[in-house]
Parts: structure tokens; C-alpha cells; sequence
């Protein structure tokens, strides 16, 4: 139907519902064509190169996080580290479907899809889920099982208590909660806010029947094998992160300044701004069973998380994320809706870094609008370049020494050794055991289960690759044959320095 406008024929504008979902949509295929062009051009961050070499060593859980990352690049990589082009193909599909699932979160807990559209804009909009979540790590398993654990339970709770579908939703939630958990350790309070949520009053009717229970029970089993491997090997992970990363820990302006900073950047300005209305929502909707269930997946994670975030000086930001994924869901379904002017502004905003940061990844030329005082050791992003080109000199020395083995030996008189595991990573993941890769990390890593550092510290020759984060090689049993850099360039200007320095034993000498 048209309306008349001085005598013009004019389209009517689309609804609101319509237009939110079209905004959303597009946004959607933005991102998405964005990250597909990125996972042709960027290889691995540091960490993710971390998660990627846990493909090569299959088991429940390591040092810093459980198993199932893992599992899914050994997935990914067919039985081996996955290449980054393979992997962030996946990762652009999975991140991208993130926001979808909050919509149907959003949907599932009583929200139009007017208001359910709009927050899942928000979030896609949001630097931590536009950026953060393109990369293969165990936080983009944990906010897809988390968002669709909330789906399920708000599901299970609209329904009638005792049914067939009240039953299912909750065996789904429980088992989701379980690839939270096996995931990243934090999903442990998601399954706190799911119990504390069930044995509420607004939930009681849910409570006298057997489904919820065992909706936990079953994603508690599916958690089973890490809480095992755990116990057996005397809880590595829980020292690893409360003991030995935390020797300069304690509470201090700093941790909170750097806690309240990053949130600012990791969610923007104003889409933090509406988190913290969205908390004062969830605190006022928590008189129904969904509310309740809301209200305690900020809770549950805020409570644990932001202790941790105040205290440990090697806290990130991101990892408050868990507390803000229910905030959305509780914002639109709750009776105040921000004004269309400040969702805009909002989404603006947000998306001006999302867009400066994929331009200065993507665009070689950026680099050259940096200033003077750039400092390429501090930037990040070009961890994401330059391995393809190490990896290669690499594999010429090691040729140049052993010349008799064949490419994929291991040899075991032959060692490739980076000075902290951001360097070893990297290698363990593009070599996929061509080379065996020992690490020198000042603490214990995950390495030294997988190449005890005595056995490469025994090999005749060490291939050591540094880069101009960390000094010479220290290692009093080898002396230096000789030395070659390769050095990364973008646009004419270099950014990365490495060093790969060949050593033989003193005793071989």
C-alpha cells in the first residue's frame, strides 16, 4: 500500500521489526565477507597458534584451558594442526552465526524479534565479538554453547513443567553448559547459575520434576574427563593459573584501571553504557523463572571473574565476557528499550574500530600511516604475519644438518627451540611435527609434557628462532654456529625482526 505525500506516490517505510532485522542482516553479511577475505591473508595469533598445536596433542585439558578446542582444530585440520586459512574459513562461519543464536536467545526468553534483532546488532557490532571472536579459541566455543544454553533453559522454563519439550530444552541447556565447561573453565558458573535458577521459587514448579537434574548431571558427565585428568596429573591447570602466572598479583588501581579501560574498548563506549543499563534490567526482571535464570548467568560469572580480573596484573578483558552474554537477552526482554537514535549512535561508534582494525590487518599501505614513534614490537596484529617466511628458514637449516633423513622424520638429534612458547606455537603449529619444537618458556608450559626440555636440551643441534621481543639464545650446553635474520616487511616498512640462530652441542664439539 502507498501513502500520498503532496500528491507523490511514496513507499511506506518498513516496520520496525522489518527494519531492525534488515539492519541486522546486513550487518551480518558484512562481517562475514570481511572475515572470509581475512582468512586469506592473516595467519595465526600467537595464542591461537597455541590452540591450534593442541590438535597434535590430543587430551582433556591442558595448562590453560580444557580439551575441546583442541578437538575441534584436529577436526578442522583432519587429524592435525589445521592450516589458518582452514581454520579461520570455520571460525568466520561460527563467529558469524554467534549473534543469530543470541537472537534466538532473545526470542526464546519471551522478547520480540524486534527488540531480539537489535540487541543481536549490538553485539555483532561489538569489537570483542566483530574482532575477538574471528580467531579460533576456546572463547568462541564458550559464547555459542553459553548463548545456546540460555536458549534452551528459557525455553524449558516457558514451558509446561513435566513436558516432553520442558524435558528436552533442559537436557539441552545441561549439555551445553558441558561444552561451556569443557571449553574454557568459566563455564563452571553457568552451571552454578542453572542449579542456583532452578532451585529458585519462580522455577519450583520445574524444580519438583526430574529434567532439570538431569539436564545438569548430563553436561556435569560430559565435563567428566577433564575434572579426572585433572585430579589425576594434581590440578596443573589450577596452578598454572592461580599460582605460577600470578607472582606479581595482588589488588591495585592498575588491575581496576585496565579492567574499567578495557571493557571501554572491548565493547565501546556506549555499548558499555547500555551493559550497565542492561544490568540494573536484569536485576529488576528477576521476579520470573527466566528472569531469575538472567540474572544469575551475570551474576554467577561476575562474582568469580571479577575478583580474579581485580586482582591478577596478567587479567584480560575478555574475560569478563561470560557475565555480559546473558545481559543482551535480560535488555530485550525487559520494559525499557533504548531509543532508536542511541542504538544507532551506538552501533556507530562500534563499528569505527571494528572497521580501523580489519582496514590496518588488511590493508598493507595502513602501516604507513603510522607515526614516527610506532613501535611494531607493541602492535599485536603482526603477530598475524612473517611465519610462512620463518617456517621456511627453518626448514632450510634443519635440511642443511640432516641431510639424510627424509622431510617429516623428527629427527631426534635435532631440535627447533623458541625462548617462550608465543614463538614455539607458532612453529608447533605450521611444522605439525615435521620438526620436533621445544620451548624455553621461563615457567612451565605445555611444552614440556610434550618434548621434556632435557630431551631437546640432549640434541646435537639446536635451531633457535627469536624475535626482537626476547634476547640471545641462553643455552650454556650448545655454542653458536651461525646466525641469519629474516625480517618482515609490510608496505616497505619492517615490523618483525627474527632471529634464527644455529647451535651444536659442546659435547659434540
Amino acid at each position: 500500500m502507498l501513502r500520498r505525500d503532496r500528491g507523490t506516490a511514496v513507499a511506506p517505510r518498513p516496520g520496525p521489526q522489518r527494519a531492525a532485522f534488515t539492519w541486522f542482516a546486513a550487518a551480518s553479511a558484512a562481517l562475514f565477507a570481511v572475515r572470509l577475505i581475512a582468512a586469506g591473508h592473516v595467519g595465526f595469533g600467537d595464542s591461537e597458534a597455541l590452540y591450534a598445536s593442541y590438535a597434535l596433542h590430543p587430551q582433556p585439558a591442558y595448562l590453560d584451558h580444557p580439551g575441546l578446542v583442541g578437538l575441534l582444530a584436529r577436526l578442522v585440520g583432519s587429524g592435525t594442526a589445521p592450516s589458518p586459512l582452514r581454520a579461520h574459513r570455520v571460525t568466520a562461519v561460527l563467529a558469524t552465526a554467534f549473534p543469530w543464536s543470541l537472537a534466538l536467545a532473545c526470542r526464546a526468553a519471551g522478547a520480540k524479534w524486534r527488540r531480539a534483532f537489535t540487541a543481536a546488532l549490538i553485539a555483532a557490532l561489538a569489537p570483542e565479538i566483530a574482532v575477538g571472536l574471528f580467531a579460533l579459541t576456546p572463547d568462541l566455543l564458550l559464547a555459542l554453547s553459553w548463548t545456546c544454553a540460555l536458549a534452551l533453559a528459557a525455553l524449558a522454563l516457558r514451558s509446561a513443567p513435566g513436558s516432553v519439550r520442558a524435558a528436552l530444552a533442559f537436557a539441552g541447556a545441561g549439555l551445553m553448559a558441558g561444552i561451556a565447561t569443557a571449553s574454557k573453565s568459566t563455564g563452571l558458573t553457568l552451571f552454578v547459575a542453572l542449579a542456583a535458577t532452578y532451585a529458585s521459587p519462580p522455577a519450583r514448579a520445574h524444580a519438583r520434576s526430574f529434567a532439570p537434574w538431569a539436564g545438569l548431571a548430563a553436561g556435569g558427565w560430559g565435563v567428566a574427563p577433564v575434572v579426572l585428568f585433572e585430579a589425576h596429573a594434581g590440578w596443573p591447570m589450577l596452578r598454572h593459573r592461580l599460582i605460577d602466572t600470578q607472582t606479581t598479583a595482588g589488588l591495585s588501581m592498575r588491575n581496576a584501571g585496565a579492567l574499567l579501560g578495557g571493557q571501554l574498548v572491548y565493547l565501546s563506549p556506549l555499548i558499555a553504557w547500555l551493559a550497565a543499563f542492561a544490568v540494573r534490567e536484569a536485576w529488576r526482571g528477576r521476579g520470573d523463572a527466566v528472569g531469575r535464570l538472567l540474572g544469575w548467568s551475570f551474576a554467577a560469572p561476575a562474582a568469580a571473574l571479577l575478583p580474579l580480573c581485580l586482582w591478577s596484573r596478567v587479567a584480560e578483558p575478555h574475560w569478563m565476557a561470560p557475565a555480559f552474554l546473558a545481559l543482551g537477552v535480560a535488555a530485550a526482554r525487559a520494559p525499557w528499550a533504548p531509543s532508536r537514535r542511541l542504538v544507532a549512535t551506538s552501533c556507530a561508534l562500534a563499528a569505527i574500530p571494528v572497521a580501523a582494525v580489519h582496514a590496518w590487518v588488511l590493508i598493507p599501505s595502513a602501516v604507513r600511516l603510522a607515526p614516527a614513534s610506532y613501535d611494531p614490537r607493541l602492535d599485536l596484529s603482526n603477530e598475524l604475519f612473517g611465519w610462512p617466511e620463518v617456517v621456511a628458514a627453518v626448514r632450510e637449516e634443519a635440511v642443511a644438518f640432516t641431510p639424510d633423513e627424509p622431510v617429516g622424520a623428527g629427527p631426534e638429534n635435532l631440535a627447533v627451540v623458541g625462548p617462550h612458547w608465543v614463538i614455539c606455537a607458532q612453529l608447533e603449529a605450521a611444522l605439525r611435527d615435521e620438526l620436533r619444537v621445544g620451548c624455553n618458556t621461563p615457567i612451565l608450559d605445555d611444552f614440556d609434557a610434550w618434548w621434556p626440555r632435557a630431551r631437546w636440551r640432549a640434541a646435537d643441534v639446536v635451531v633457535w628462532v627469536s624475535d626482537g621481543r626476547f634476547g640471545p639464545p641462553a643455552l650454556d650446553s650448545h655454542r653458536a654456529l651461525r646466525s641469519r635474520e629474516v625480517r618482515i616487511e609490510r608496505a616497505g616498512r619492517t615490523i618483525r625482526v627474527f632471529t634464527i640462530t644455529v647451535l651444536a652441542s659442546r659435547a659434540q664439539a
